[in-house]
């Protein structure tokens, strides 16, 4: 598969922000702001890293390329239309795990993406006929 994230799969211009931003639904984590808005065209990521959130380009550029690594294997999943990550002055301590599992977790409560199947290793509850219990009163016998 190739590691490459093609101009098509970018919201690019000024306009198209000010489109999203104006009217797209917004989920918000401490770590990032997601703005979504559906559409025709295949999912397409916009990001905004300020110098707010990292004064460093080093430090905006590992934010957005972590967000733009993790959308990009995301993207075959997700409902067509434009997203918009706006990272906030927490993703700067977050490692790179973290904001991984921030996207993902922003993307699943937006409903962009199918909430996981709960792990563990019980079996699935029946309902079942109550059986008869050992408290169950027995008939009584009849003496004689």
């Amino acid at each position: 598969m190739k590691a490459t994230f093609p101009a098509t799969a970018r919201v690019r211009t000024g306009a198209e922000y000010a489109r999203i931003f104006e009217s797209a639904r917004r989920t918000s984590d401490p770590i990032l702001s997601l703005h979504w808005l559906a559409g025709p065209v295949p999912a397409r990521l916009g990001l905004a890293v300020s110098r707010k959130v990292d004064p460093h380009a080093v430090g905006r550029n590992r934010i957005k390329r972590v967000f733009r690594d993790q959308f990009r294997k995301l993207r075959a999943q997700l409902p067509a239309g434009d997203y918009v990550i706006v990272a906030r002055v927490a993703a700067r301590s977050a490692d790179n795990a973290q904001l991984r599992a921030t996207l993902l977790r922003t993307l699943v409560r937006a409903g962009a993406l199918p909430a996981p199947a709960a792990g563990g290793t019980m079996p699935p509850v029946t309902k079942s006929t109550p059986s008869p219990s050992c408290n169950t009163p027995k008939p009584a016998a009849s003496a004689g």
